[in-house]
This record gives C-alpha cells, sequence and structure tokens, in this order.
C-alpha cells in the first residue's frame, strides 16, 4: 500500500514539476515578447516622433544643403585644402589602400572609419608629428616663428572628424583667407564674428567655429562681392 502511495506522489510531483516549468517557459516568451515590442519597436518610434517633431533638423542628421543638394552635416569636418578656405583640426582617419587591401592610406574625415591615432604625450611619432603641423600652419597663415599656435590647430580629435576650431584658429586665418579671396580682413573678420557659437548653455565647453557653415557663408560673401562688382562696371 505504501509503495503504491509513494509512487502516486512521485507521479503528482513530476507533474507539478513539469507545469511549474511549463509555466516559466511561457511566462519567460511572453516577458521576452513583450520586452522586444516595448524597446525594439515602441520605444523607437516614439523616441523618433519626438525628436522629429521638437528637434526636425538634429533628428535628420543635421544635413547642411546647398542649391537643392546635400553637401554635408554640420556635425562632420570636411577636408578644406584651399587657401580661400578656413581649414579645420587634422584628421587622422584613413581608408582601405585600393591597391593593397592589407594596408591603409590616410583619408581625412572619413566618416565610415572615425577614430584616433591612440597616440599619448610621450609618442615620439606624435610630437614630430605635432613640430611638422605648427611649422606647416604658421608657414601658411604668415605667421612669426614665436607666435602661438593653437592646439586645436596641430592636433587630431578623437573621432577625427571634428567639425569645429577654436575661435583663436579661425582668427590666425583670416588674413590668408581675405588674401586668396580679394576680400579685406575686416569683411572676412566681421563674417567670422558672426559664425562664432557661444558655449553649450552658455556654461559648457568653449565658443567655437562650425568650419563647413564658415565656408558656406564665405562662398556667399565672396558671391555678393563679385556680383557687386559686376553692376558697378
Amino acid at each position: 500500500m505504501n509503495t503504491i502511495v509513494q509512487k502516486n506522489v512521485a507521479l503528482h510531483v513530476a507533474a507539478q514539476e513539469r507545469t511549474t516549468w511549463g509555466q516559466t517557459m511561457g511566462q519567460c516568451a511572453r516577458a521576452a515578447v513583450a520586452l522586444c515590442i516595448v524597446t525594439g519597436l515602441a520605444y523607437p518610434l516614439v523616441t523618433t516622433f519626438v525628436a522629429k517633431a521638437v528637434f526636425p533638423h538634429r533628428a535628420e542628421g543635421s544635413l547642411i544643403v546647398k542649391d537643392g543638394a546635400v553637401i554635408g552635416s554640420s556635425l562632420i569636418g570636411q577636408n578644406f585644402t584651399g587657401a580661400g578656405y578656413f581649414q579645420g583640426r587634422p584628421s587622422v582617419t584613413t581608408a582601405p589602400d585600393p591597391k593593397d587591401a592589407t594596408s591603409t592610406v590616410s583619408a581625412p574625415y572619413n566618416a565610415a572609419l572615425a577614430a584616433a591615432s591612440n597616440q599619448g604625450v610621450t609618442s615620439q611619432s606624435l610630437e614630430t608629428a605635432v613640430a611638422e603641423r605648427v611649422q606647416a600652419y604658421r608657414a601658411l597663415n604668415n605667421m612669426g616663428a614665436q607666435d602661438r599656435v593653437p592646439v586645436d590647430a596641430v592636433t587630431a580629435s578623437a573621432s577625427g572628424l571634428d567639425p569645429h576650431i577654436s575661435v583663436a584658429n579661425a582668427k590666425h586665418q583670416v588674413e590668408r583667407v581675405a588674401k586668396a579671396r580679394g576680400l579685406s580682413e575686416k569683411q572676412v573678420a566681421d563674417l567670422l564674428d558672426k559664425q562664432v557659437q557661444p558655449r553649450d548653455l552658455w556654461l559648457l565647453g568653449e565658443p567655437r567655429v562650425n568650419v563647413l557653415e564658415l565656408n558656406i557663408a564665405l562662398d556667399a560673401l565672396a558671391m555678393r562681392g563679385s556680383a557687386d562688382n559686376n553692376k558697378k562696371e
């Protein structure tokens, strides 16, 4: 009799364990589905809707449009090398070498491969590179051998895509840009002053200049100057 009771008890316990296990698995599955719906679908949709409603320009990538075409983003720098343009920070981003798939080549402001050099202050190669950039910057902007060079003019940012430069860096470039454009230094300096962005919330960071936006405004100023000259003629 006891053997029969023990068997029944064992069967009952096993049935309860199977039921409990099944319930647990069911609960886990339902929780996983609910979590996916909330975090993978509902939350992204809500945040996207709110962002587009409140910050439509930023939600779309802060794209800059000129003559109906997207020419860049205010969040990503571009490599300006012409004498008539303000130039951004050095960028050490790279890209695959088209001639050798196992190596890379320099590709400034390559947004597909944002990266820093990971070189520290004790790096001899970094020290050499900065010294070379200092000499090149002074020569390009007609500066003396003892003139101080802004740090951001000779060091790359962490991402290699920094779209801003310091106000001091931009001011050192005014003379060169004005000469190359055939504009007065005052015209370029006044334009620069209008493009200076203040600290975030008047507290965070430093005043800065978005290089792409400044150069677009510079192109517009030069075009207005040419149009005015043509009218006078």
